[in-house]
């Protein structure tokens, strides 16, 4: 799949992320949402239609991702969600100007190792300025070698590893996939560690 389009998939990621979401609905209501790297933003859109305040964003350097979450939203009658430009790794007005947030959702954002610093950067800024809040992803296991625990500790953020199983989502039809090949689905929620390190 080619760089470019990789914001135009609803990657299994996603469509795990959905169910988790799902399961958790009734937690949903009220609730401030940011999802990033949104794409085709399933996982946003199910947030807004179980009653969360949803801003989508994708990297304002890929007008056709942004575009693509603006029809998603069309398509499932949420023409107010908001959809803005944030790249990662990159303070922007439009990151400054955030409006607080409890969740950030981000499904298969960790693709490219070279990203993955920018993602943790924009996180915890995030999170400094709003350290109730939590990142929920998920993403493919590609390689043993790809990891973010370094960058977890340099960037003062824990994470929690959440079993599939959990929340019914460790099935064939949900987390099965034949692009780019069939890995295992994983989900995390990471937030801001203590001062202690925990």
């Amino acid at each position: 799949v080619p760089l470019p389009q990789y914001g135009l998939y609803a990657w299994p990621g996603a469509v795990v992320l959905a169910q988790y979401l799902w399961f958790h609905r009734a937690a949903l209501p009220g609730r401030r949402v940011l999802e990033i790297g949104a794409g085709v933003s399933l996982p946003g859109l199910v947030a807004a239609k179980c009653g969360a305040e949803v801003t989508l964003s994708d990297s304002e350097e890929l007008p056709q991702c942004l575009e693509n979450c603006r029809r998603s939203c069309l398509l499932n009658d949420l023409p107010h969600v908001p959809v803005i430009g944030l790249t990662w790794g990159r303070v922007s007005p439009e990151l400054l100007s955030l409006a607080p947030v409890d969740i950030i959702l981000g499904s298969d954002v960790f693709f490219e190792p070279k990203d993955f610093e920018d993602i943790l950067t924009t996180v915890y800024y995030l999170m400094e300025k709003n350290p109730h809040a939590q990142f929920w992803t998920t993403y493919q296991v590609r390689s043993a070698d790809w990891s973010i625990e370094a960058l977890l500790c340099k960037w003062k953020l824990k994470n929690i590893h959440v079993p599939l199983q959990s929340f019914n989502a460790y099935k064939e039809h949900l987390a099965g996939s034949s692009l780019p090949g069939r890995h295992t689905i994983e989900m995390m929620i990471i937030s801001l560690a203590k001062s202690d390190g925990t």
